[in-house]
């Protein structure tokens, strides 16, 4: 028997081929999970995480399923929907059958087809939440946590993410996200500037509060302060119409730097970190930011206030507040000395709290114990 064949099989479907942060949080998942099984991760199209998921020990396997958006939010959507979800709902079936699943471990609650093609092919379910739904009507976030019913363990990645599932999250593990350290850290300046160089890494979007930013930094320079603004990101395919704006918001001091592979860079280059969201169930770039030696202003919302302790590791603001951001940067930039050792202690507290280390070990754990009654069944049978 090859060791490909030895190892029980654990499927991954996640509905992105993209590398933000749920996205690199499915690496982190894969090279937990690689040295104990065969891994194989389902996504819908090939893209940057590909390659990134075969070099962290996993097999891809390219299978299109209808992923949650706002565009199928209509009557018509909903029939897109259900035609698309009757399509693929046997290739998925049929791929978890064919690989004999010990477990499916479903990467967000967007595409909840997975957990049904789980429960028509007897394979206990996990579904990872990386989603904060709280601002949704209640009947949508009812609809959202609904297929959760048929995942047989749910972990959660902070304490609002569970809260926002309402009754559903009660039963949810919370596994903090475990993030690697930069291979080497650049210092970060004595002096910040001139300019003083800002950073906002993530999707150009109204969730990650691009547009927060781009006034944030409008109000610093007309305060006096010589800042420079560097959006990292793209939009997700429907949201051109935010980047235009944004566009016609910025002055010449913003930068569109579009999407990056690695963050460590973007850190390496700026003297203070941002993370402007109004809609974080985690934050995955605040502790980036942190272990990259950089100063963090951030949103007091959802889970980045389990991350960021206001004048202990970070500065917390108002959400969707310009003004608000704008004075959490000056804070900063006033008492520079202030702000390099807060970003000392934050390097230190963000490697304790949320290191890969830990990150794997818990994760590891959650998967084997649901695998473990379907391999005591298959011993019992072959006997």
């Amino acid at each position: 028997m090859g060791a490909r064949d030895a190892k029980s099989v654990v499927v991954l479907a996640h509905p992105s081929p993209d590398l933000y942060g749920s996205d690199r949080m499915l690496i982190e998942s894969v090279r937990a999970l690689a040295p104990d099984w065969r891994v194989l991760v389902t996504l819908p199209a090939g893209g940057p995480l590909s390659a990134a998921l075969a070099e962290a020990g996993a097999e891809i396997v390219i299978l299109p399923v209808p992923v949650l958006r706002k565009a199928y939010m209509s009557p018509l959507g909903l029939v897109r929907l259900a035609f698309a979800a009757t399509r693929a709902l046997p290739a998925a079936w049929r791929l978890l059958r064919r690989e004999r699943a010990a477990v499916l471990y479903v990467n967000t609650v967007t595409i909840p087809l997975w957990l049904v093609a789980a429960r028509l092919a007897r394979v206990p379910a996990l579904c990872h939440v990386h989603e904060a739904e709280d601002g949704v009507p209640r009947p949508v976030r009812a609809a959202l946590s609904l297929p959760l019913r048929l995942a047989r363990t749910l972990v959660v990645n902070s304490r609002a993410s569970a809260a926002a599932l309402g009754g559903a999250g009660r039963r949810g593990q919370v596994i903090y996200n475990g993030v690697d350290e930069p291979g080497r850290v650049t210092e970060p300046r004595a002096e910040p500037g001139p300019p003083a160089r800002i950073a906002l890494v993530g999707r150009l979007s109204p969730r990650k509060g691009s547009d927060v930013a781009v006034r944030a930094a409008g109000l610093l320079r007309e305060r006096g302060y010589d800042t420079s603004l560097t959006l990292v990101g793209d939009i997700f395919p429907g949201y051109e119409w935010f980047e235009a704006e944004l566009r016609e918001a910025a002055s010449g001091e913003v930068v569109f730097a579009g999407f990056r592979p690695s963050v460590w860079e973007s850190f390496a280059e700026a003297d203070i970190a941002i993370v402007p969201s109004r809609v974080e169930p985690f934050g995955n770039v605040a502790v980036e930011a942190m272990l990259a030696g950089r100063p963090v202003v951030a949103s007091a919302t959802q889970g980045l206030v389990e991350i960021v302790t206001d004048g202990e590791n970070g500065v917390l603001v108002r959400p969707d507040d310009p003004a608000a951001l704008a004075d959490g940067i000056a804070r900063l930039l006033d008492d520079w000395n202030g702000a390099l050792a807060m970003a000392k202690r934050a390097r230190a507290d963000a490697a304790r709290r949320f290191g890969k280390d830990r990150y794997h070990r818990e994760l590891r754990e959650a998967v084997r114990s649901l695998a473990a009654p379907a391999h005591a069944l298959t011993r019992t049978q072959s006997r």
